[in-house]
């Protein structure tokens, strides 16, 4: 039996030989990354540098593009160095830390979701009074709780991990996840279970009532109003709503595997579902509101074309 003082390491076991299609992967897989990156400092770049960009809408934006910046780091070096690695090993603090990465990660991508709804309801809904409610102190305010919730609500399910006695170091995924960490514990783990649970139904209930309430304040204003406010709500709410169901879905992959056997799938149908919360997300938002956002997108066109 192992405890935690004999867990110095973890295995990660969903990794399979590849032979010589390791190298393939690993240029896939570092592609994806170089995209991920270029493609967010670019427009951090383009919101940062331009005044007529410094507006709420565009400042939510721009804290979501660093989190997808600050998620693809947790996640991308690692599985680079486990492609072309023959062992799968992983240190147990650098376990834990990837696990705080990929969590807070999370947290914030939804939060900050949540606000941008909120943005836009204020937006749509209040147009005459948005720029006395939607100050730079309200802005500041908002995306500084979102991160600083985002990091205290993880950081406690992982300081209770950290000193469970565990019968085993194999987790059965390619990458850190504390959910597999709890399951290997060789006693009752009630108190962490159902913290997590709380923190999952806190991290879950506060962003979806936010946006349920926002949109059913903005469909009341599209049925009651112009055609003009409808196309207005229309074009600004479309890359946020296409963005929230692509990271909702993501993350309903990786909870269908948490809950339920999935040895009957394919490993490389497993893997991919797993990652793609991780890996989709951060690029798609990208190219979303790279192209949607008519602003964004003229300026990048000046920016290179000019």
């Amino acid at each position: 039996m192992l405890n935690s003082t004999q867990v110095s390491y973890f295995t990660l076991a969903a990794y399979f030989d590849t032979g010589v299609f390791k190298y393939l992967y690993f240029m896939i897989v570092m592609s994806l990354y170089m995209l991920i990156i270029c493609a967010n400092v670019l427009l951090i770049v383009v919101i940062c540098m331009n005044r007529s960009l410094h507006e709420p809408m565009y400042l939510f934006l721009c804290s979501l593009f660093v989190n997808e910046l600050y998620g693809s780091t947790g996640l991308f070096p690692f599985l680079l160095v486990q492609i072309l690695s023959d062992i799968h090993t992983v240190s147990a603090p650098l376990c834990f830390l990837q696990i705080f990465c990929l969590y807070s990660y999370a947290s914030v991508e939804f939060f900050n979701l949540a606000i941008m709804s909120y943005d836009r309801y204020l937006a749509i809904c209040c147009p005459l009074h948005y720029n006395t409610r939607m100050t730079s102190h309200k802005i500041t305010l908002l995306i500084a709780v979102t991160w600083l919730y985002a990091y205290v609500i993880c950081f406690v399910p992982i300081t209770l991990s950290v000193p469970l006695q565990l019968c085993s170091n194999i987790i059965n995924k390619v990458y850190c996840d504390n959910y597999s960490i709890v399951k290997l514990a060789c006693y009752n783990t009630t108190v962490i279970n159902i913290y997590g649970l709380t923190a999952t139904a806190l991290i879950v209930s506060c962003p979806v009532t936010l946006i349920f309430y926002t949109y059913i304040k903005i469909l009341q204003v599209c049925f009651s109003g112009s055609k003009q406010t409808r196309q207005k709500a229309v074009s600004t709410c479309t890359p946020h709503l296409a963005s929230l169901l692509n990271f909702t879905v993501g993350a309903g992959f990786e909870l269908v595997q948490h809950r339920f056997d999935m040895s009957r799938v394919p490993n490389m149908l497993r893997i991919f579902l797993s990652l793609y919360w991780l890996t989709c997300q951060p690029l798609f938002n990208s190219v979303m509101y790279g192209l949607k956002m008519s602003n964004i997108r003229i300026i990048c066109k000046n920016m290179f074309f000019a």
